[in-house]
């Protein structure tokens, strides 16, 4: 290996590293005793020295047990410190580490030990029954939160005597930039899911790009709350902690995260779009329940000034004399304060990515005083590759490339990416990696986007999800759905149908906590989920806000009949992927019956018609 063989990394030591684990080598003789991963409340602290020190009786336990560079690692974790001290581990062996959503079934568990290969698996007992359904060709099931007599414990493996002649120092030097430092197991929305092989060249390129923009390191705190098997948490939160130092809080339930945040007051957060549109929900609820009217006279004051501020900068001009000062003293008076009660004062770096967010959310945070930036990628681009930043703020758009990142349109429209961060292929597909990436390097991201003049890039939709009406009009149903979606906190996901059909039509689902809120504000009794969105006030409410979202879309995308669906889509469920993706074949089989009512001559009681 030679020094044009690598991607280098500036560390804050001043050495240039090539691999994760030549990363946290130097990383953990920075601040020794600083805390380098903790829970909520610091109830378990784990230093710097000790992850360290832990790291290396893991990955000696492991090479007891047979594991080498090149072997894969399976690991079903909830976001707990364990997940970082053993995926760790595993890397300073040159194994392959790879995370499983917690919301899989045996049957996806087996599928991915057939693909991944994998003789281990780290898991808790929550987990523990799905693991062992799944275990064929599994030798060894090592739990981190206590045994059985099937199992090994974490602690039973650190006590494991290393094996005759393996060096510790010398496995992860060993490791090599090209070698496999993980695989990404797509969300298989559209068929089983493909093993995205990442390399250390991948993360530790898309680190350093991202450091042109970020400024993180060891002053800087996030949350890690989102799947270790998606690949935002695993670049931003798992390597960005072993690079740059940044100190993590693990949150185990995603749902907690809203309380977690006053406690961490987290410098850096990265947020689904659905995190950020629910965290406006409860602004906006507890708005609703305000009973003073000069507070909420107040409030509403201050968030008309913080909207005027954030319009000007958008439109690149400075809000006059008298806003200026009126903004200043909304921000001192309440802007602040929400942002504090929220957790997001501190906050440099707010960000918002795996999927669309309706611009109308951008906007709101940003008339709060916290700009969030849109980042574009995938997991075969290893996270990001495309983002806004704070000088260029171009909401609409997901941004420019990021350093070393290229990107061109082919001829359909479809958005192509090369660069370091491109992954090494699909495992044990090379027919499908031969489809993805050309000879050139250049890979199809299967998006439909366009590119301004500047370099700006917009995503338009999945190239698979466009509608076609029967008139041969395309449409994009991203556009549609997010539009709906930013008219109500009531409106938890859209569905757009339409394809081949005279007009637009849609299944609504809402957000429990949020029909909850209302229905306690407006006094409309304690029905359960099911009753609510029928009762007559629920469906009024949601009319009113998808005739406000059709104001804004051309006549052709307007949603002319929807019906609202009686249960909540929870992520990993048949309807959304665990990134909270639209499982659109799987939601056309199960809701099949409701999607032909909407197309179906005459009235109907669940179907609300707005045609006339």
């Amino acid at each position: 290996m030679t020094a044009t063989d690598l991607i280098t990394f500036p560390h804050e030591t001043g050495v240039d590293v090539a691999t994760l684990p030549a990363a946290f080598q130097q990383t953990i003789t920075v601040r020794p005793d600083a805390v380098a991963i903790r829970t909520v409340a610091g109830t378990r602290q784990i230093t710097w020295s000790e992850y360290g020190t832990r790291v290396e009786a893991i990955a000696g336990g492991l090479a007891a047990l047979g594991i080498s560079r090149g072997d894969t690692i399976g690991i079903m974790l909830t976001n707990r410190p364990e997940f970082h001290l053993v995926d760790t581990a595993a890397l300073h062996l040159g194994a392959i580490p790879f995370s499983i959503y917690n919301t899989s079934s045996p049957d996806q568990v087996e599928y991915l030990f057939g693909n991944a290969g994998n003789k281990v698996v780290i898991t808790e007992q929550a987990f523990l029954p799905v693991i062992t359904s799944a275990a064929s060709g599994i030798e060894k099931i090592i739990l981190v939160d206590g045994d059985t007599d099937a199992t090994l414990s974490l602690e039973e493996v650190e006590r494991l005597a290393s094996p005759a002649g393996f060096d510790f120092a010398a496995s992860w030097q060993a490791v090599e930039p090209d070698d496999l430092a993980t695989l990404i197991y797509t969300s298989g929305t559209t068929g089983p899911p493909k093993g995205v092989e990442i390399t250390h060249r991948n993360i530790i390129a898309e680190l350093a790009s991202l450091a042109d923009i970020v400024d993180a390191g060891f002053d800087d705190r996030a949350i890690s709350y989102l799947p270790a098997a998606h690949i935002a948490d695993r670049v931003s939160s798992h390597a960005a902690n072993m690079v740059r130092g940044i100190q993590l809080t693990t949150v185990p339930d995603p749902r907690e995260i809203a309380a977690a945040l006053p406690e961490v007051r987290p410098t850096f957060f990265f947020g689904v779009p659905r995190v950020w549109q629910k965290i406006r929900a409860g602004i906006e609820a507890r708005l609703g329940e305000e009973t003073s009217p000069v507070k909420k006279a107040l409030a509403g004051w201050a968030l008309g000034m913080g909207t005027k501020a954030a319009d000007a900068r958008l439109a690149g001009r400075e809000l006059g004399v008298l806003d200026r000062i009126g903004h200043e003293l909304a921000d001192r008076l309440i802007l602040h304060k929400v942002r504090a009660a929220l957790g997001l004062d501190e906050v440099d770096f707010a960000g918002s990515g795996a999927a669309a967010i309706p611009l109308e959310v951008l906007k709101y945070f940003l008339g709060l005083g916290l700009p969030v930036l849109e980042v574009w990628g995938m997991s075969e681009t290893t996270g990001v590759s495309t983002m806004t930043t704070p000088d260029d703020l171009k909401i609409g758009t997901v941004g420019k490339p990021i350093r070393g990142i290229e990107v061109k349109l082919a001829e359909d429209g479809e958005l192509l990416v090369r660069g370091p961060v491109v992954m090494n292929g699909y495992r044990k597909q090379p027919d499908k990696t031969a489809e993805t990436i050309d000879p050139d390097g250049w890979l199809a991201t299967g998006d439909i986007a366009t590119i301004d003049a500047d370099g700006h890039v917009t995503i338009v939709d999945r190239k698979k999800e466009l509608i076609i009406n029967e008139s041969g009009k395309n449409m994009s149903p991203t556009n549609i759905e997010n539009t709906m979606k930013a008219v109500s906190s009531l409106i938890a996901q859209v569905v757009a149908i339409g394809d081949g059909e005279p007009y637009v039509s849609a299944l609504v689902v809402l957000d429990p906590e949020a029909v909850e809120a209302y229905a306690k504000r407006l006094n409309l009794g304690q029905g359960g989920f099911a009753e609510l969105s029928s009762h007559p006030a629920i469906v009024e409410e949601i009319t009113g806000a998808i005739r406000e979202g059709n104001t804004r879309l051309s006549r052709v995308e307007q949603v002319k009949r929807f019906t609202i669906v009686p249960t909540a889509w929870d992520p990993g469920g048949d309807e959304l992927t665990p990134t909270m993706k639209l499982r659109r074949n799987p939601i056309a089989t199960k809701y099949a019956a409701e999607i032909g009512a909407l197309y179906a001559p005459g009235p109907n009681a669940s179907v609300v018609d707005l045609r006339s």
